[in-house]
């Protein structure tokens, strides 16, 4: 049997994270119970304190153990904090040596959404791939340079750490986890008794790009704000350099330092993020909206688009216009 702590953190926790995890690994030992096998899983709230109050005394949960009285286990489920994500890991910074002699002694880890700030202040994630909810992606970057975050995926595993993206993905990375430790069988009966998508493994279609502005640099911002006004243009990495009276090497440097882009990624992300808004609220077919966004290649705009978002733009089309659903 394998004991699985699913994390309780101080302060304001999603408690969707907690409770779904319970439920849905207390449900495959259901349906082992059901063909008369034993239990996989001992699931057990681990948490810091007793009770642990959340949401401001709103809510309390009652973890069945501490931290201290866990001298081993084999998963360590670390589930999404709100909040100051900064301020939240600071007051959870107890967890993470225990996290770190955990993993030692052989348990893997997996963090949901923002959980996996928590797990990377352990340095466990260094050098490694990683996912987060993209709408904290930026902040992730600059928090924790030496992570490769991937902002695109549902899900990441490299050595024995597992990391989901925003969210309800989470659940796509339980299902994983099922199939990994009770086999696809199970898997694919909990995705159909939970209705979760088993196959899905990327949360590109959902990102909204917001550009990447948490930084001082004043010169880089101003190439932003003109590219994001002139999308439809053809803008190039010369012509931005001239207008700031930089160098071009310069530029492109410390536009990558900044962002986290080369100049030639963020006019693409820029130009897909307007294509996907009209592809939301009109009704233009997709070569007009195509034009309307900078380009005239046909196969260069669809093959940048789904790399983007993940779907061709018709797919897209379809996915989000309820007209075209209908």
């Amino acid at each position: 049997m394998k004991h699985v702590s699913i994390l309780v953190p101080l302060g304001h926790t999603s408690m969707p994270n907690i409770d779904g995890s319970h439920q849905i690994l207390s449900q495959v030992n259901d349906l082992l119970a059901m063909h008369g096998r034993g239990p996989l899983f001992d699931i057990q709230l681990v948490g810091l304190t007793k009770p642990t109050v959340q949401r401001n005394g709103r809510f309390t949960i009652e973890p069945d153990v501490l931290i201290g009285d866990v001298a081993k286990t084999d998963l360590v489920i670390i589930p999404a904090m709100h909040g100051d994500i900064m301020a939240a890991v600071a007051q959870n910074e107890d967890f993470a040596p225990w996290l770190i002699k955990q993993y030692e002694q052989g348990a893997e880890l997996a963090s949901l959404c923002v959980g996996a700030f928590l797990l990377a202040t352990t340095g466990l994630l260094d050098g490694k791939q990683a996912a987060t909810h993209w709408v904290m992606a930026d902040a992730f970057k600059q928090a924790f340079p030496k992570v490769d975050l991937v902002d695109d995926k549902i899900m990441t595993e490299e050595d024995g750490l597992y990391t989901s993206g925003g969210a309800y993905s989470y659940l796509n990375l339980l299902v994983y986890l099922v199939e990994k430790h009770a086999g696809r069988e199970l898997a694919i009966m909990i995705s159909k008794t939970f209705m979760i998508d088993i196959d899905r493994i990327s949360q590109s279609p959902f990102i909204i790009f917001q550009g990447q502005k948490a930084h001082d640099d004043e010169p880089v911002k101003k190439a932003q704000e003109y590219i994001e006004s002139n999308f439809a243009d053809k803008i190039t990495v010369d012509q931005l350099a001239d207008m700031l009276a930089l160098g071009r090497r310069s530029l492109e440097r410390r536009f990558k330092s900044a962002t986290k882009n080369t100049v030639s990624e963020y006019i693409q992300r820029v130009k897909i993020e307007a294509a996907k808004k009209s592809f939301e609220n009109s009704r233009k077919n997709i070569n007009e909206v195509m034009y309307d966004v900078g380009y005239s290649d046909t196969k260069a705009f669809r093959t940048i688009f789904k790399k983007i978002t993940g779907l061709s733009p018709i797919d897209y089309r379809n996915k989000y216009r309820k007209d075209m659903a209908a």
